[in-house]
């Protein structure tokens, strides 16, 4: 049994390595002639051709986590095929490899490559894009959402905060920020405008600070208005640079942890966390995928093949994985703004194909 797994497995990672590797460089090739339309319109800003190459090469990792799964479908099916259409396959079930025990050697290959789809897509994909946007911020300008910024909002004992961030360099730094007061009865009570600001552990250090306050002098409905200013002001809060990056950055570049606690955050000041949650759950249940895939795969190595017919089946495995990857936007879509539960819109594609692989395996594989 060692000797089959053995062959198997190195059969399938050699297909997978090959297939994620020719799609790397389809996909790698659009962006680079995608940027160089942005190397001649940001030359002006000092943006090289060193610059956007760089910039592509920071894409690599987004894009072997968005391919491994469809990669993992097609080149197990074109290895299934391929020891079907040899009569390999049928040796091995003729020494003793029953279909489940076939199922259980892919399924102990596909935690591999769920281990390692997670991998990249928590760790090396989040600081890679976030890298290349820094690349990109130098020549185009700060981290910016629209002609507002970001908005962030607090909780702090009895007040409220409605934080504007306009523009932030994805580390700590920031500029134009505005901070909203407001009591538990929505007055607002102070305005704070800074020109600059740093976030540090527990506090943003403001620079080039303006408070404009109101606030009641003890009279009945007497109310003192004040300004100042401040060349440095700190003001104390738990909104951190992860969060602040959170409201500029897609959450597609936010690793699970990051989606987690910004949902709290969300949460705890009573807004709307749909799309994070969405997100959140994608992050959760995408690197699983591999195991559907491999489960769709097997019931090609009890098909009987003629001459020619395996370039057929791949390009079925194709269709299936491009199929696959387009419910997953459709559903995320769709949950977000029909405000389905956010785990179940996640993991609808994955258990739908789910349902479809086991049927197939039923009726292909223990059925005969």
């Amino acid at each position: 049994m060692k000797t089959v797994r053995s062959l198997l497995h190195g059969e399938i990672i050699r297909a997978v390595t090959f297939v994620a590797t020719g799609f790397l460089a389809l996909f790698l090739f659009f962006d680079v002639v995608d940027e160089l339309q942005n190397l001649a319109r940001l030359a002006s800003q000092g943006y090289k051709l060193q610059h956007a190459l760089l910039y592509v090469a920071l894409k690599t990792p987004t894009h072997i986590y968005e391919l491994l799964p469809i990669s993992v479908l097609i080149g197990c099916i074109f290895v299934m095929a391929r020891l079907a259409q040899s009569s390999e396959f049928t040796i091995l079930r003729t020494g003793g490899l029953a279909p489940l025990k076939a199922l259980g050697t892919l399924l102990q290959l596909g935690l591999v490559f769920v281990l390692l789809t997670f991998l990249i897509g928590d760790y090396a994909a989040p600081w890679a894009d976030r890298q290349g946007v820094l690349i990109k911020a130098q020549f185009q300008g700060n981290l910016t959402v629209g002609q507002t910024g970001a908005w962030l909002k607090e909780r702090q004992a009895d007040r409220h905060f409605a934080v504007n961030v306009r523009s932030f360099d994805g580390i700590s730094h920031m500029q134009n920020v505005r901070i909203h007061e407001f009591n538990e009865a929505g007055q607002l009570l102070a305005i704070t405008s800074a020109a600059k600001g740093e976030i540090r552990p527990g506090v943003w250090q403001l620079q080039q600070a303006e408070e404009k306050s109101i606030r009641p002098t003890g009279a009945p409905a007497a109310l003192r208005y004040s300004a100042q200013k401040h060349a440095s002001l700190d003001w104390p809060t738990e909104i951190s640079a992860d969060m602040v990056a959170a409201a500029v950055l897609s959450p597609e570049r936010m690793r699970t942890w990051e989606l987690f606690n910004y949902m709290r955050h969300l949460s705890s000041n009573n807004q709307n966390a749909q799309r994070y949650e969405i997100e959140f759950w994608r992050k959760v249940f995408y690197p699983l995928s591999c195991l559907v895939m491999l489960v769709m795969a097997l019931p090609f190595a009890y098909l009987h093949f003629r001459s020619g017919q395996i370039a057929g089946h791949v390009f079925g495995g194709v269709l299936a994985g491009i199929s696959f990857s387009l419910l997953n936007n459709l559903f995320s879509f769709a949950g977000n703004l029909q405000n389905w539960q956010p785990w179940l819109t996640a993991a609808a594609p994955a258990l739908i194909y789910s349902a479809i692989s086991l049927l197939g395996f039923w009726w292909m594989v223990l059925r005969q």
